[in-house]
Order: C-alpha cells, then sequence, then structure tokens
C-alpha cells in the first residue's frame, strides 16, 4: 500500500482488514480508508464495496469468500496470486511459485503491484511506520513499571506462521543469561489469549526483576511501546512482524524447513537489525545453537 501511494499521491488506498488490525491501518499515512471484514455476509459486503467505487484489487492472501466478494461489488480490475480455486474469480492471475520461496511472502506481495504499474518503484521507507507519541507512550509504561534501564522483550508465545521455538526451561535459562549481566530491564509480552502462560511465567520469575506485560490495549499501543525496545526476542509470529516494522531489533527463532524459514518470513525492517535462528529439529545441532544463542544475550 506504501509503493503504491508513493507512485502516485493521487491514487486512494483503500485497506480491507481483519478487526484486530484495524487501528493499525488508520495509523498509515498511505493509507487513505479502512474497511472491515468482520465476516459479514457475502451480499452486504460486497454492497459495502461496490459503494466505494474501487477501480482495482490487490488480494494478498484469497479465499473464495472474499473472491466472489470483489466479483459481485464490480471491481473491474482484480489481481491475486494464481493459487487456490478461488482464482477463477480475478481478472489478473500472478503465478508467483511461492512454494519454491524465491522471496519472502512480503516481497511476492509487492511484485503484485507491478500487474498495475509495471514501472512501480518497490522500495520502501524503512521503519515503515512510526507514531509520534510512541515515546510518552514508553515513558508512562517505565514509570509504572519502574524500568530505568534499556528493555530487552522476549515473547514467548507460539503461533501464527511460527514452526519452532525455545520451550519455556530454555526461554527461562536465555532470559537469566540477561538478567546476571544486569546491563537491561528484561520485560515478557503476552497477548490477550496468553492468560496461563503469563501466569505460568509470573510465577518463574516472581523473585527477580522481570516485568511482565500482558497486553489488553490495542495492537497500536503495543506497536507504540515495543518500537522503544533494545530487542525483541521471540519465535516467528505476528509479534516478531510488528516489531519488524516499527523498527526495532530483533532475535527470531524460524524452524529449520524451507517453508518456515527466515528466507519466507524474514520481517520488513532492515535485515541488519534481524537476528534470524533456524531452529533444528537434531538434539545435538539444537543444543549447539541454544549455547550461541545464550552466548549472544550474555555479551549484549
Amino acid at each position: 500500500m506504501y509503493v503504491l501511494k508513493h507512485y502516485n499521491p493521487d491514487n486512494k488506498i483503500i485497506a480491507c482488514v481483519a478487526p484486530l488490525n484495524k487501528t493499525l491501518a488508520l495509523s498509515c499515512e498511505f493509507i487513505d480508508e479502512v474497511i472491515v471484514d468482520s465476516g459479514q455476509s457475502i451480499f452486504s459486503f460486497a454492497t459495502e464495496l461496490r459503494s466505494l467505487k474501487i477501480d482495482a484489487s490487490i488480494t494478498l492472501f484469497s479465499n473464495t469468500r472474499i473472491a466472489v466478494v470483489q466479483l459481485l461489488s464490480g471491481i473491474s480490475k482484480r489481481i491475486a496470486p494464481a493459487t487456490k480455486i478461488a482464482q477463477i474469480f480475478y481478472t489478473h492471475r500472478v503465478k508467483q511459485r511461492r512454494s519454491e520461496v524465491k522471496m519472502a511472502e512480503f516481497e511476492y506481495n509487492l511484485e503484485l503491484t507491478k500487474k498495475l504499474f509495471s514501472d512501480i518503484d518497490l522500495s520502501y521507507k524503512k521503519p515503515l511506520l512510526k507514531f509520534s507519541d510512541a515515546k510518552e507512550i514508553y515513558k508512562i509504561f517505565c514509570i509504572n513499571n519502574d524500568i530505568e534501564k534499556e528493555v530487552i522483550a522476549f515473547h514467548v508465545g507460539f503461533g501464527g506462521s511460527s514452526d519452532a521455538n525455545w520451550n519455556l526451561d530454555e526461554y527461562e535459562e536465555l532470559i537469566h543469561a540477561v538478567l546476571i549481566e544486569n546491563r537491561y530491564q528484561v520485560v515478557l509480552t503476552f497477548g490477550p489469549d496468553e492468560k496461563e502462560l503469563y501466569e505460568e511465567m509470573q510465577n518463574r520469575f516472581m523473585h527477580y526483576n522481570v516485568v511482565c506485560y500482558f497486553s489488553q490495549e490495542s495492537i497500536n499501543y503495543f506497536a507504540k511501546l515495543i518500537s522503544n525496545f533494545k530487542l525483541f526476542v521471540s519465535t516467528s509470529t505476528g509479534t516478531y512482524h510488528l516489531a519488524s516494522l516499527v523498527g526495532t531489533p530483533t532475535m527470531t527463532f524460524f524452524a529449520d524447513t524451507l517453508f518456515a524459514s527466515s528466507k519466507r518470513w524474514k520481517g520488513i525492517g532492515d535485515e541488519k537489525l534481524q537476528q534470524n535462528f533456524m531452529i533444528p529439529k537434531d538434539q545435538e545441532k539444537r543444543e549447539e545453537l541454544f549455547k550461541e544463542v545464550k552466548e549472544r544475550l550474555s555479551s549484549l
């Protein structure tokens, strides 16, 4: 959406997102309007889109429902990857062979814009998203949690595109590697659906100076908060991509397969700020990698 807006500022960019991502989309200066797919009926959704008089659409992740909605809404130019049976409902189907992982998922998405403008510049600013009040949000967070040092955050949860992770005992050991050096404040972050995990980690670190943050605010608040962190440590899941979006240095763990690799799921931020590790299935190699990661955290 950024490159389409940058190509021609007169392009009106409309984002169709899930309810969770509405506030994030609204905060992007290169998005002019946001509509929410809340699971409404095909016909009511199509009517809503038709009223917007859209000239062209680019679908990053397609299914039959969203494809039919666009057909019924009268969008004359409908672009999508040539995958799944839903492709028959699009006017322009782009063969990409994403399974070959010749580039990252977001880079394949960028390539779709060439169907609209063949000479489009696919480069973009990094970080892609900044917030004017992020420093103030962070300042209040630090006051409320008695934080006086730079923050290294760990998100031990597991989900999304993630296909590998350390177990909680291993994470506990990695966190202690940071604590023993006493140079940084450790913050553990948890999503609204991770209450049991939050309570488990609270119990593990009840005698240590570790802040456990259970997120109940908007995704925007979380993005503003983590944009101030020194480092964000996690598996390859949504929070990692959010950290990369706002320019936070990351240390991320991926499965040792092409499908779940960092080559496919790297963040959209500056690659120099990304430390990516592939966790092998072989136990001996896994232990070797764990030792390397622990040493890196100890030497920060």
